[in-house]
């Protein structure tokens, strides 16, 4: 059953996915009008799953699943991954590609690259320690709601893509 996100515990289990460019507006609302309905009907070895969906700093795709009224299962997991390839195809850009990178440019604006892309940056000077970092890799809402998808590349793991951040203020 499709719930807000705020209706989630800190506990829940989070997936992030980030979009290769920015949406349109249409794009976002099929997206997430789509993610929804899925979520709605969502279930593990037969049993609902109480998740929800958000769309954040207009490059991401957020699901949490309160994991306390029912786990997510291989299974389920496996169905929402394929329902997101659909919708690659549906909405024309790409979602599962967990080699990109993502980061604030000096203008605020998020980019997403592929890592080697990200390291060629930091080695030109345009991405360095204080450069703001996505960290799709968080697994609970408490998580994202404390901040810690956002961080500076100093204090990340994307740190270790690179040999030697130039330092940026």
């Amino acid at each position: 059953m499709s719930v807000p996100l705020t209706e989630l515990p800190d506990t829940a289990r989070l997936w992030v996915f980030g979009t290769d460019r920015p949406l349109t507006d249409a794009e976002r609302e099929t997206l997430v009008d789509d993610l929804r309905a899925f979520v709605d009907v969502w279930t593990a070895h037969g049993a609902a799953l109480r998740a929800g969906v958000e769309w954040i700093e207009g490059r991401f795709a957020v699901i949490a699943v309160d994991e306390a009224s029912a786990p997510a299962s291989g299974c389920s997991i496996d169905a929402m991954v394929r329902r997101l390839a659909a919708l690659e195809t549906r909405v024309g850009c790409s979602l599962l590609d967990g080699t990109r990178v993502f980061y604030r440019d000096e203008s605020g604006e998020i980019e997403g690259c592929d890592r080697a892309a990200f390291r060629t940056r930091a080695t030109a000077g345009a991405i360095g320690d204080t450069t703001p970092v996505f960290d799709p890799t968080i697994e609970t809402l408490a998580e994202l709601r404390a901040g810690r998808m956002e961080r500076p590349l100093a204090r990340s793991w994307h740190r270790r893509l690179v040999r030697r951040p130039a330092g940026r203020s």
